[in-house]
């Protein structure tokens, strides 16, 4: 199939050449994009956060159900074996009753980089945060139901549209805590710990999509066991996974709610630093959760040949 612009996407969608589509373009379009795949009866596979506001999301998750296509939440760690792991150990019981998670994701995003834009849905929250207060739902199984927030953003000329970092508190159910801080202006750091009564787990890196993992699980007074895993390419397991979802008419598991989810969670986030309060959240609908059956691994990701970009911290 020949490459075609993106004055060429509506063409390309009712050309009938294509059963689905990987939307990657700013946060800001996901919803014109996904929403014209889905008036086409195009089936999408959408990179989080799914869109840049809750309201998007909500509007771009109906008219996919009423279009009968499905749309996936690219949320590639659901399929990742270290992640998939440590779900696997906190729900086996090995560090008691899951009572506290803490996690930071940071890195360098050069000036001029869209995530520094607001107008394009450029936000810590949006592009990092996310994966720390998604990685907390999927360890204790629960939505939150009430967060706080702090903001820093310095002087720093880069953080006059976005905040340079946000910190914040979740409450779980079950008197349960979930803390995180991630930013735009900081050494890469990818990492959480969930600690339970009797032991905790932790990995380091934890969200990237390069490189080796390593997992900590420290039970009661035993030594720490340490478990290096390869690095894979998350990418394709995601889309295998999508690609199975369609093949057999099996619903993604991250589907467009549980973007949804996340996007209602982080605009609490949002309003708990606007008004320097915490900020209840609505009891949520139950959502499906990931598994280790969900587990796909594909060979180590080659990283490909950079054109007319670089990455956001220019290394």
């Amino acid at each position: 199939m020949p490459a075609v612009g993106y004055d060429g996407y509506d063409a390309l969608l009712a050309s009938g050449a294509v059963d689905a589509v990987y939307v990657v373009t700013p946060n800001s379009e996901h919803r014109e994009h996904v929403l014209a795949a889905a008036n086409r009866g195009v089936h999408v596979l959408c990179e989080k956060p799914l869109a840049d506001t809750a309201a998007a999301a909500e509007h771009m998750v109906e008219e996919c159900e009423k279009s009968r296509v499905f749309l996936m939440t690219a949320y590639r760690l659901h399929f990742e074996t270290a992640n998939l792991t440590a779900v696997d150990l906190v729900r086996s019981g090995k560090v008691g009753d899951p009572r506290l998670f803490t996690s930071v994701f940071t890195q360098q995003v050069q000036a001029g980089n869209s995530r520094l834009n607001p107008d394009l849905g450029g936000h810590p929250l949006l592009d990092v945060g996310i994966y720390c207060v998604n990685a907390a739902r999927y360890l204790f199984r629960a939505e939150p139901t009430e967060v706080f927030a702090f903001a820093a953003r310095g002087a720093d000329p880069r953080f006059a549209g976005v905040p340079e970092m946000v910190s914040a508190v979740m409450r779980f159910p079950g008197e349960r805590l979930a803390q995180f801080t991630c930013g735009f202006g900081e050494a890469k750091v990818s990492s959480y710990r969930l600690v339970g009564t009797t032991g905790d787990v932790r990995l380091d890196p934890a969200f990237t999509h390069v490189g080796e993992r390593n997992l900590y699980l420290t039970q009661g007074d035993e030594d720490t066991d340490a478990t290096r895993f390869r690095a894979t390419d998350q990418v394709a397991a995601e889309i295998v996974y999508f690609s199975d979802c369609l093949r057999n008419g099996v619903r993604p598991e991250p589907d467009g709610r549980e973007g949804l989810a996340d996007l209602r969670i982080l605009e609490a986030i949002q309003r708990s630093l606007d008004a320097n309060a915490p900020v209840a959240l609505p009891a949520a609908a139950d959502v499906s959760r990931p598994t280790k059956a969900q587990l796909i691994e594909k060979g180590r990701p080659r990283e490909p040949e950079l054109v007319n970009a670089s990455s956001p911290s220019g290394q």
